[in-house]
């Protein structure tokens, strides 16, 4: 009965093809999809009252870049738009207080006397004294409060199968001529802009051979 045991353990434990697990498929890049893509519906987007707002800014920066179609039915829409976005508005309080003090002192005496005794005695004498004293102190202190408006968006194009095809996040202080919330929006398409003209100008991929048709 031990030989029969020892002779199972020593077996190799190998398992059928079959029941091995596959290996983890590879990331896929959906972003030739784009191509693909003729009509977009912006979702709403997650962070609030300012988020509606730069969802409607990001519905007509696409608009103005002629790439899609916007719709409103997300039922005839290609590809989907979904993301959060947020406009803060908020005060930088900045404080700093800086002291000097200086202080300063230097004393010296000296004293060199002769003393005689007698009817005709002097008693001649020398002495010297120094005294120095400096003193100085500054203090300042400033408060400055700096008011600033701040906007961000993170968003994704998903097909109909749930997939990201494109994906960005942007942010802004404001610019020169467009206010923080629609410089976001105008990142956002411009993009999108410039990943469609990449992917258009990718190498299409090789056709596969024709099957050979068979002999009579």
């Amino acid at each position: 009965m031990t030989r029969h045991i020892l002779f199972l353990l020593a077996l190799p434990l190998t398992l059928p093809a079959q029941d091995l697990p596959s290996p983890a498929a590879p990331s896929q890049d959906l972003s030739s999809q784009l191509l693909t893509v003729k009509r977009v519906y912006v979702d709403r987007l997650t962070g609030g009252e300012t988020a509606a707002q730069l969802r409607d800014l990001i519905i007509t920066s696409l608009q103005n870049s002629k790439l899609f179609v916007l719709t409103e039915n997300p039922d005839r829409a290609d590809a989907t738009i979904r993301g959060a976005a947020e406009d803060l508005i908020y005060t930088d309080d900045f404080q700093s207080s800086d002291s000097i003090d200086i202080r300063g002192g230097a004393s010296s005496a000296a004293r060199d006397g002769a003393y005689r005794t007698g009817p005709n005695s002097e008693s001649p004498g020398n002495s010297q004294s120094h005294s120095i004293n400096v003193g100085a102190g500054e203090h300042e202190s400033s408060n400055i409060k700096e008011r600033k408006h701040e906007a961000f968006a993170t968003v994704r194009l998903v097909n109909k199968d749930g997939d990201v095809i494109w994906s960005t996040t942007q942010e802004s202080n404001g610019a020169k001529f467009h206010s923080a919330s629609a410089d976001v929006a105008d990142k956002i398409s411009h993009q999108l802009a410039v990943e469609y003209e990449r992917v258009r100008k990718l190498p299409a991929p090789p056709k596969l051979p024709a099957a050979a048709k068979p002999a009579p």
